[in-house]
């Protein structure tokens, strides 16, 4: 029997219908592709887009340049360290989709409701976002070199960045090979682009200089209240990569190649990105980063840079995208799963396609949404590594995974953990007292806590006990005797 006939695909069509990467199923040894200054690259250009620079740029909006440095190393290290090994290492022990893990978690329906409300929502979202950050920066570049004046806020912007949603789909329907060889030409050009802006801003300034520069939003009363903002918005920053990196993993050779990559891209890449971002909007004090290359290092040079940077923008892109696609065929549903790979490419650009055309909606709220994406998935994240590591022991059934709920020991209650939506609603009520999502308004505790720390402990430990003390006793879940 062929690979293609065992794994049931169509035995003919684009190289993306018989490519395993591209399925659900899980991948054997010899079908992994990467290791690790392969993903590494992939990392890299994943994190060194111009999102990376806005996330500095908020950050710098509450502090300044010495606790925007510490802000975003806390932050981000936390937050990586968690998104590094759920659902990195399940996806890759196992080679599994990260949403077919989480069905050990959630149940089958369950798992789905979650790839849906957490993969294909976030990724059109984000997705949105580089888009406009490639509009405006493109309307830079051809106000500088045509002479016109066009506006980073009208339909120009909007229509280009259409333009880098469709290049991202045309590259996305040739496979993940695609999107390595994108990110693996442009890592290195990224990281010239880095160090030249910390050169020139370090050249034009004196170290002292830097740090007396004052926040974007002006010095504060509460100083140790901005801070911990400033803490919160890395910490989010860095649970945002959850619904990506699982994916990526699982197209790794080895454990190693999949967990320390994340060190040197999510959190190593990110964090230079992030502080080169806090470092020139404090001292340009100008937050969109799009403005700042020229500014920085003249027309030509600038110039330059800022193409490089705006289509790292499309790396990161074409990352997101093929995870969220895979997670779309195999846990969508029999629609999805029928579907071919060009028409998923769709329905996860597709939403992002409109989303370009109301920029402001999207673009100028950044951080209340990374504090939407928080709210769900530090309590996600918590409930899949206590579930995996500790009440699973780092074992799964393979088979259990794909058998329909009424056969699979991951069947639950018809095919939803309810305990698990549990936990994650008990840490998103945790994160939304602490800090409104929707005000952006602080709690007293806030001051001491955060709001992402708690709800992700009070997640992990909430489904912790409910699973001891419900799931395991209804001898439900296939977990391990105590």
């Amino acid at each position: 029997m062929t690979e293609t006939a065992r794994r049931g695909l169509p035995a003919s069509g684009t190289s993306a219908d018989t490519d395993p990467t591209l399925t659900d199923l899980p991948l054997f040894p010899r079908e992994r592709i990467w290791g690790f200054w392969q993903h590494s690259s992939v990392n890299v250009g994943l994190a060194i887009a111009t999102w990376a620079f806005l996330q500095g740029a908020a950050v710098a909006y509450y502090v300044g340049l010495a606790q925007a440095i510490a802000t975003i190393i806390i932050g981000y290290g936390l937050s990586v360290l968690a998104v590094a090994l759920a659902p990195c290492m399940p996806s890759v022990k196992y080679g599994i989709e990260q949403f077919v893990g989480l069905r050990s978690t959630f149940g089958e329906i369950g798992a789905r409701v979650v790839m849906v409300a957490v993969s294909t929502v976030l990724a059109a979202a984000w997705s949105a976002v580089l888009a406009i950050m490639f509009g405006h920066g493109i309307v830079i570049v051809a106000n500088q070199v045509f002479g016109v004046e066009l506006s980073q806020t009208g339909a120009a912007a909007s229509v280009l960045a259409l333009v880098a949603i469709v290049v991202s789909a045309l590259i996305l329907v040739r496979g993940p090979v695609s999107v390595e060889t994108v990110c693996r030409i442009l890592a290195p050009m990224l990281m010239a682009v880095l160090v030249g802006i910390i050169i020139i801003v370090c050249t034009d300034n004196t170290w002292a200089e830097l740090m007396a520069l004052a926040p974007l939003g002006g010095v504060s009363e509460d100083g140790h209240l901005s801070f911990m903002l400033a803490v919160e918005l890395s910490i989010a920053g860095g649970f945002a990569w959850w619904p990506n990196l699982g994916n990526l993993a699982r197209l790794t050779k080895t454990s190693r190649a999949a967990f320390w990559p994340n060190w040197v891209g999510v959190f190593g890449a990110s964090v230079v990105a992030a502080v080169v971002g806090a470092i020139a909007a404090l001292s340009l004090q100008i937050e969109e980063p799009t403005q700042w290359f020229i500014p920085l290092a003249g027309v030509v040079i600038g110039l330059v840079a800022l193409v490089i940077v705006c289509f790292a923008n499309i790396t990161a892109i074409l990352s997101q995208g093929y995870a969220s696609m895979v997670a779309l065929k195999g846990g969508g549903g029999r629609l999805f799963r029928a579907a071919a790979w060009p028409w998923l490419v769709a329905a996860i650009l597709g939403p992002a396609a409109v989303l370009v055309f109301f920029p402001a909606a999207v673009y100028d709220n950044y951080g209340r949404f990374l504090s939407w994406g928080a709210i769900v998935l530090a309590p996600l994240c918590a409930v899949q590594i206590v579930d995996y590591f500790i009440l699973r022991r780092r074992r799964l059934s393979v088979r259990d995974l794909f058998l329909p709920a009424a056969e699979s020991a991951y069947g639950y209650w018809r095919g939803v953990n309810y305990v698990a939506f549990a936990a994650v609603a008990a840490g998103a009520a945790t994160y939304s007292l602490l800090l409104n999502p929707v005000s952006y308004e602080p709690s007293a505790a806030f001051r001491y806590t955060t709001a992402s720390v708690p709800a992700f402990l009070v997640a992990g430990l909430a489904h912790y006990l409910l699973t001891r003390l419900i799931v395991q006793r209804m001898g439900m879940g296939g977990y391990p005797g105590r």
